[in-house]
C-alpha cells in the first residue's frame, strides 16, 4: 500500500523513552524513511521467526536457560551495575536479580501446559456430529520491548522472559539508567544469538526508528504520555501494545485503620526505590478524625526506616539524574513540609519527606510524583473520598487501609485501577500469579505468568470437522426445516 505525504508523518513527542519523568521535544516521524539503522536486525529476527523454529517447547527452554545463566553468572556485577545507578539498597540491588531468576523457574515450570492446545465447547449439534473446537495459542513475531529506567533489570527482563517462553524474537531497547545498560549490551550477545533476543540502546532519535518499524507486538513500560506516543506509532502497523504505565496511585486510610502500621507500609511504599515506581502509592487520603496522629505516625515510620540521617542510610536509594532532583525539589509547598523536603542534586539524593495538610489544587498532586514524597490529604466522608478518586484518571495501583469491611468492599468495587492492596502497599506487584497491569491512563494488556503469557500470543481458534460429516442445513436450497435447524447454533 502506498502512503500519501500527509499520511506519511506523524508528530509525535519523543522524550527519553526510559524515564517516566522528563520532558520531551516534538519531533516528525517520517514513515516513509528507507534509512533505519536496526532494520537488519529487525529482518534477521523475522526471518528467523518465519522458520518456525520458536515454536518449540525446547527452543522456548533453551531461551529461558540462556537468561538465567546470564543472570545467575553475573549476579555480582549486574547488582554492582544497578547500584551504581540509584538502587543503593541492597535488598533492591538483589531483588533486580533475583525477581527475573525466580520468573524464570516459575515460567518454566508451567511452560509446558501454558503451550497446550486447549478444547473450547462447540454448539451440540456439532459436538454430536464429532466436531471440535481447539484454540491454539500462537506467538506474535518479533517483538520490541521498551524497558524504564527505574526497574533497568526486573521491567525489562521480565517482559522478555514473557516473550520468549511465548514464542517471539525480541528485540530489548535497553533504559538510560546508564551502568545497568551498558553491562547489558555486553552481556546479552555472549548468552543470545541476535536472532532470536538482542539488545539496542539510544535515546530519543533511535527510539523513533525503532517505534518506525512493523513489529508484531509491543511492550512498553513507561510514562502515560509516553505510552500514547507508543501506541499512536504502533497504530501505522496496526501493532498490538502492552502498556504499563503509571499515575497518581491513591491510599485511602480510614479511622478504623492500624495507624502505625498503615504508616509504616505507605513511608516504605512511598520511598522505596527512592520513591521511583509505578505502583508506589501516590498520595496518602485519610480521614479527618485521624490525620494528624496518622502524620505523626509517619513521621515516626522515617526515622524507623531510615535513621535521623537518610543520606547516610546505604539501605536509602537515589535518584535517577540529577534533573529529576530538581523537578521534585520544585514540586514542593514549604510550607507544608513535615519532615524531609532536603536534597542535593549532586549527589542525587532527595530526602524522604511528608507534606500535610495537601489540598488537591496543590503542584505535588498535579501528576505523577515519581519520588520519595507522600503527600496526605484529608476526607470527612468516605462517599466523597470515593467520587473524588473516580473522577481522576484511573491509576495503575489502589491501596485500602482499613479494617471496615464495608468498606474495603466499597473501594475494590466502586475504584477502577490496575490492582492493589488491602493493609497493603506495592507488595501486589511482586507476585507472578497475579495479573499485572494498567487501565485506561494507567495502561492496557496484562502481564506476569500465564496471563502475560497469554497476552503475548495470539489465540488461534481451529474448529475440527470429521471429513465425512456435512451441515447440510448451511446450503441452500434453504427451507423453514433448515432455517428452524440453524437455531442449534444457539444451544450448547
Amino acid at each position: 500500500m502506498q502512503l500519501n505525504d500527509q499520511q506519511s508523518k506523524a508528530v509525535l513527542d519523543v522524550p527519553d523513552m526510559g524515564a517516566d519523568g522528563p520532558e520531551g521535544i516534538h519531533h516528525v516521524v517520517d514513515m516513509k524513511a528507507t534509512t533505519n539503522r536496526f532494520s537488519d536486525l529487525f529482518d534477521r529476527q523475522k526471518a528467523y521467526f518465519n522458520t518456525n523454529i520458536t515454536k518449540s517447547y525446547e527452543w522456548r527452554i533453551d531461551q529461558l536457560d540462556r537468561l538465567s545463566r546470564m543472570l545467575s553468572e553475573n549476579m555480582d556485577a549486574l547488582s554492582e551495575a544497578v547500584g551504581s545507578d540509584f538502587k543503593t539498597a541492597l535488598s533492591e540491588k538483589i531483588f533486580e536479580v533475583a525477581a527475573p531468576l525466580g520468573t524464570i523457574e516459575v515460567t518454566k515450570a508451567e511452560l509446558r501446559s501454558w503451550m497446550q492446545p486447549v478444547e473450547a465447547p462447540v454448539p451440540l449439534f456439532l459436538a454430536k456430529s464429532g466436531h471440535k473446537g481447539i484454540v491454539y495459542r500462537e506467538p506474535y513475531g518479533v517483538t520490541l520491548i521498551v524497558g524504564p529506567f527505574n526497574g533497568p533489570l526486573i521491567s525489562l527482563l521480565g517482559p522478555a522472559i514473557t516473550a520468549l517462553a511465548a514464542g517471539n524474537t525480541c528485540i530489548l531497547k535497553v533504559s538510560e539508567a546508564p551502568a545497568t545498560a551498558t553491562l547489558l549490551l555486553t552481556l546479552i550477545p555472549r548468552y543470545f544469538e541476535p536472532e532470536a533476543l538482542a539488545a539496542v540502546s539510544g535515546s530519543r532519535e533511535e527510539t523513533t526508528e525503532l517505534l518506525r518499524l512493523p513489529f508484531d507486538f509491543i511492550f512498553f513500560t513507561g510514562s502515560t504520555r509516553v505510552g500514547k506516543i507508543v501506541m499512536r506509532a504502533a497504530a501505522e502497523h496496526l501493532t498490538p501494545v502492552l502498556l504499563e504505565l503509571g499515575g497518581q496511585n491513591p491510599a485511602i486510610v480510614d479511622e478504623t485503620a492500624n495507624l502505625h502500621d498503615a504508616a509504616r507500609k505507605l513511608v516504605w511504599g512511598a520511598t522505596a526505590w527512592g520513591g521511583q515506581w509505578c505502583t508506589s502509592p501516590g498520595y496518602a487520603y485519610v480521614h479527618e478524625l485521624v490525620a494528624d496522629e496518622f502524620v505523626a505516625e509517619c513521621k515516626k515510620a522515617v526515622v524507623e526506616l531510615y535513621g535521623d540521617r537518610p543520606k547516610e542510610n546505604p539501605d536509602y536509594s537515589r535518584i535517577i539524574n540529577a534533573r529529576e532532583v530538581k523537578r521534585l525539589a520544585s514540586l514542593i509547598d514549604p510550607e507544608k513540609i513535615v519532615t524531609g523536603g532536603n536534597y542535593d542534586e549532586k549527589a542525587r539524593y532527595f530526602d524522604p519527606t511528608i507534606l500535610y495538610p495537601v489540598a488537591w489544587s496543590d503542584k505535588i498532586m498535579q501528576d505523577e510524583i515519581f519520588g520519595p514524597i507522600l503527600p496526605i490529604l484529608r476526607y470527612s466522608n468516605f462517599s466523597d473520598a470515593l467520587a473524588t478518586i473516580k473522577g481522576r484518571p484511573r491509576p495503575l495501583a489502589g491501596f485500602i487501609f482499613s479494617q471496615n469491611q464495608i468498606a474495603i468492599d466499597r473501594f475494590i468495587s466502586s475504584l477502577s485501577f490496575g490492582g492493589g492492596a488491602v493493609n497493603q502497599s506495592n507488595v501486589h506487584v511482586f507476585i507472578v500469579t497475579m495479573p499485572f497491569g494498567g487501565v485506561g491512563a494507567s495502561g492496557m494488556g496484562s502481564s506476569y505468568g500465564k496471563h502475560g503469557f497469554d497476552s503475548l500470543t495470539h489465540a488461534k481458534s481451529i474448529l475440527v470437522s470429521p471429513p465425512d460429516v456435512s451441515i447440510d442445513h448451511l446450503f441452500p436450497p434453504y427451507t423453514m426445516d433448515k432455517v428452524q435447524a440453524l437455531r442449534q447454533w444457539l444451544e450448547f
